[in-house]
């Protein structure tokens, strides 16, 4: 019998509907078994999962490791080093970097940057913008994962495209059936209201919230379905912050439109007394909400109307997190390596199961983003990107130690119970208690097989009614 690169024995396996006991084998990056001890070829390594969990790793669609332009908040090194000790296998990266990937080139030097520094997979988004709709068709064949959409403000201050863009965007992608993720909040209601407190001169962390209240997400939450339904585009709605939009997004999946949500610990577990107490270094766009949200949030987690976890992870310096005009104060923090013991932690409260877990964390994700069968489970086939958990092992979050260049949170000194202990990315162990083993460039392009595109009125699409010749 051939011998295996590893087997995986004495844990529980768990996937989004079962939970048992079983070996795992791996060879040459793939997962080739699954079953009793018993049935497992011999091994060249043998990995002790005694009293732990093996469960498919994260995949955090939702990060920014701030390279080129600002490297000195975050790199792909640092940045997938902090998820590997996070348990997560998989993440996909924002465009608004410096220069923004909206182009070929912005994206080459990217690939290029990443293929250099990475240590677990990746996908890279391209922008949709006023200026580059031109440009997509060849930024999908370059190879991004999909696009993001900037209807609000957030770092880096790119403007939000206008309505007549982003349909035109929309047209484009649903014909290729990309995925395209939009920060849903309306720019004009925002940037209105933030100009009249400034002026008025309220500096403080509470003035944040209230420029961008409940309705700029509705709106634009709004906006985008009714773009996405029309054009047959597929539609992920990030880092979904309050409860009052998820009945527009109820109806749309329920009418059949393409629509994936995400929401983040920080939107599930904090509240506006966190941003009384931790100021700048709570503001996030969107911003953290009053008490009744969280609640909505969890309760649209269980119900799978929220389908995915995901991080924001927004990494910048501790001074730039710190000043005292919340204006002043960038926005985010660094979340992918927090996020796995967060979770966990509610598992262990009871807030929801370990296989609730997998289901949001890497099987959803994988199935949005198209990685799926490769990824999001542990099947003979399927990647080895696998993370062994030890629900009862225990720690505090200390900032001061976070690999991300990133030394503030405000989850410091938060105690969670469940840990990743392992991680293992394509057959490679690249994080073992802690310590990263990879090194920089084990990671590559999560390989993506998209379903069959299904655009709608495409007798009306901006390019159909241009090329009309009567």
């Amino acid at each position: 019998m051939t011998k295996v690169d590893y087997v995986i024995r004495g844990g529980q396996v768990v996937s989004p509907t079962a939970t048992i006991h079983a070996s795992v084998a791996v060879h040459e990056g793939r997962v080739v078994a699954v079953g009793e001890d018993a049935l497992m070829p011999p091994a060249a390594e043998i990995i002790d999962a005694t009293g732990k969990f093996v469960i498919p790793g994260a995949i955090d669609s939702h990060v920014h490791f701030r390279t080129p332009g600002y490297d000195y908040k975050e790199d792909w090194h640092t940045g997938t080093g902090a998820a590997a000790r996070g348990g997560v296998t998989t993440v996909l990266e924002m465009p608004n970097t410096n220069p923004p990937t909206g182009t070929l080139e912005a994206l080459r030097q990217k690939q290029a940057i990443a293929k250099a520094q990475a240590l677990v997979d990746y996908g890279i988004y391209g922008l949709l913008d006023e200026n580059n709709i031109g440009q997509l068709e060849a930024l999908i064949d370059a190879g991004v994962s999909g696009f993001k959409c900037f209807m609000g403000n957030t770092f880096g201050d790119l403007p939000a495209p206008s309505d007549g863009a982003m349909l035109e965007g929309f047209e484009i992608l649903a014909r290729r059936g990309m995925r395209c993720t939009v920060h849903a909040e309306n720019f004009s209601i925002m940037a209105r209201r933030q100009a009249q407190m400034e002026a008025a001169g309220r500096t403080d962390a509470q003035a944040h919230l209230a420029a961008r209240p409940e309705v700029c997400a509705i709106e634009a939450v709004s906006r985008a379905v009714i773009f996405a339904e029309w054009t047959g585009a597929r539609l992920h709605i990030a880092h979904k912050s309050s409860g009052d939009a998820l009945y527009l997004l109820r109806d749309a999946k329920r009418r059949g439109v393409d629509v994936t949500v995400e929401t983040c610990p920080q939107y599930l577990l904090l509240d506006t007394g966190d941003m009384k107490r931790l100021k700048g270094i709570l503001r996030v766009n969107p911003p953290i909400r009053d008490p009744e949200h969280p609640p909505q949030l969890w309760a649209a987690l269980k119900e799978g109307l929220i389908d995915m976890i995901a991080t924001d992870h927004a990494p910048h310096s501790p001074e730039e997190k710190t000043r005292e005009n919340i204006w002043k104060c960038d926005c985010g923090f660094p979340g992918v390596e927090t996020q796995m013991p967060i979770m966990l932690t509610e598992v262990n409260n009871g807030r929801l199961t370990l296989q609730d877990y997998v289901r949001i964390s890497s099987f959803n994700p994988a199935r949005a983003w198209g990685f799926f069968p490769r990824k999001g489970a542990i099947q003979p086939g399927a990647d080895a990107d696998i993370v062994l958990v030890d629900m009862a092992a225990e720690r505090t979050i200390d900032q001061g130690s976070l690999f991300s260049k990133s030394k503030i949170t405000p989850w410091h000194g938060r105690k969670v119970k469940g840990l990743p202990m392992l991680t293992m990315v394509r057959g490679k162990v690249v994080m073992k208690d802690g310590k990263i083993l990879a090194e920089p460039g084990w990671g590559k392009p999560a390989v993506q097989e998209m379903p069959a595109p299904a655009p709608r009125n495409t007798h009306k699409t901006s390019a159909a009614i241009v090329a009309f010749k009567g």
